[in-house]
């Protein structure tokens, strides 16, 4: 690590690097709330890192990177101390989730009757489940268990392939053999220790409503309701860094950090931007990057918490964002949309119905729909062009929701390949993850805090971001 001059200025309290929803969550809790000096850095020409909403002239308005989000209550008391309360849209949460499977969709159940009448897992497969469910299920082995052998000896063979698999495709694209149930699923996983899932389940709702925020100004959610906002998810991150400027928080665009280093205790951090070289000293550093990004960042400085951050792998997947007239479906298309077991012949993730959700997504007549391509388990779709990846969705949907025999060619609103999309909670995660944490301790004021730690949905992120916020401040202001 080069040595640095630190500049004859008072440092900052606080730098954030990455201004995603994690960072920017950090930069609000500690600069408006606790009034801390910080700056935010950004090496993108805008702020929300994986949140990309989009909208053209012809009345169109998607997503390409997270499509919605659960209501969770840290989530919407940002929202509301960010002035987006009246913004807020939720899908109705009573709408079908449908599994593709034997040639159609199957409605998920919704409740014991429903699930009793489903013909997604046959009686067999029901009763194994069941049983699962409520306890009766042979111990766990010797070692970290997969996401596969978890759920598997919770509630057998069927019930992964066609109701597990399907959703980790839809989360994590991810591959069931490869992620840990104590990572990726930790709450599923603990709810084992109160003597089966179900019983987890009634005593963990119990726990959540005993420590539900009790904050009147934010709004009341039903049960399955997702949420966005009237101009997309991209409102939050935009809202939130609005405030931090209006506040006074500087919030830096095409700021690339390119070397970091601490004297005494003060760090140096060494920038490239627009107008050239820039130098920022603070009193701590919070990197909110992706594993890969911080992983070169810490190369020379914490090299066994880089080679842990290099450890975790990013798969590549497309968000394929298509548009067709409504008469060339074969369903109503009143849902959330469907997920596609592996084993259906089908190489498309899932899609979401997306102008079935929320208003104002499409004009009138027409269905947009948001398609999700590649994967832990399909590693080629890195090779295909555009224009490949757009006939494969479209021949996915003409066999699963689409008039098989429909002549109309979809309309083309995006397409954005990610090469490095959503971090997999593979075993061993968490002794990456522990790893990680060990060498921060051996740098007191530096910080990490990105969706690579626990859980990857905004409302994790937030929740994790506001716990990392409180142990700066502690940092910061020892009692």
């Amino acid at each position: 690590m080069t040595s640095a001059q630190i500049p004859e200025v008072n440092p900052l309290d606080v730098l954030v690097v990455g201004a995603g929803i994690s960072g920017l969550t950090i930069a609000h809790e500690l600069a408006i709330a606790k009034n801390y000096r910080v700056l935010v850095a950004e090496a993108q020409d805008r702020v929300g890192g994986a949140i990309t909403s989009a909208k053209n002239d012809e009345g169109y308005q998607w997503e390409e990177g997270p499509n919605s989000f659960q209501p969770a209550p840290e989530l919407l008391r940002l929202a509301v101390e960010v002035g987006l309360k009246d913004e807020l849209e939720l899908a109705d949460g009573k709408l079908p989730r449908f599994v593709f499977l034997n040639g159609k969709l199957n409605a998920l159940p919704m409740s014991p009757p429903t699930a009793i009448a489903s013909r997604i897992l046959t009686w067999g497969g029901k009763i194994r489940l069941a049983l699962g469910a409520m306890g009766f299920a042979r111990p766990a082995m010797a070692g970290e268990e997969s996401v596969d052998r978890f759920f598997s000896r919770l509630l057998g063979r069927q019930a992964v392939d066609r109701l597990v698999a399907p959703f980790i495709s839809g989360v994590y694209a991810g591959d069931p053999k490869r992620l840990s149930a104590k990572a990726a699923f930790a709450k599923i996983a603990k709810l084992e220790t109160y003597g089966g899932l179900l019983a987890g389940a009634i005593l963990s709702s119990k726990e959540r409503k005993a420590q539900k925020l009790n904050d009147p100004r934010i709004p009341k959610t039903k049960a399955g309701e997702l949420g966005s906002f009237r101009e997309g998810i991209k409102m939050l991150p935009e809202a939130i860094a609005a405030k931090l400027r209006a506040q006074g928080t500087a919030v830096k665009q095409q700021w690339t950090l390119r070397s970091l280093e601490k004297q005494g205790e003060i760090y140096i951090s060494k920038f490239d931007t627009p107008t050239g070289e820039e130098i920022v000293t603070s009193r701590s550093v919070v990197l909110s990057t992706p594993a890969y990004v911080t992983a070169k960042l810490l190369q020379d400085y914490l090299p066994a918490a880089s080679q842990a951050l290099d450890e975790i792998f990013y798969p590549t997947v497309a968000c394929v964002v298509l548009a067709y007239p409504k008469s060339e479906f074969l369903y109503d298309m009143k849902g959330f949309g469907n997920l596609i077991p592996r084993t259906e012949g089908v190489r498309t993730l899932g899609t979401i119905w997306s102008s079935s959700l929320f208003s104002g997504r499409a004009p009138a007549g027409w269905q947009l729909l948001l398609n999700f391509i590649g994967g832990t388990l399909d590693p080629a779709l890195a090779h295909l062009s555009e224009a490949e990846i757009i006939t494969a969705v479209h021949q996915d949907l003409k066999k699963t929701i689409l008039r098989p025999d429909t002549k109309v060619s979809p309309k083309a609103i995006a397409v954005h390949v990610w090469d490095k999309a959503i971090p997999q909670y593979e075993i061993g995660h968490l002794e990456r993850l522990a790893t990680i944490e060990a060498e921060l301790q051996k740098s007191s004021g530096l910080y990490v805090s990105a969706n690579f730690i626990g859980g990857v949905a905004l409302g994790d992120c937030i929740k994790r971001s506001l716990q990392e916020a409180h142990k700066i401040a502690a940092f910061l202001e020892p009692i």
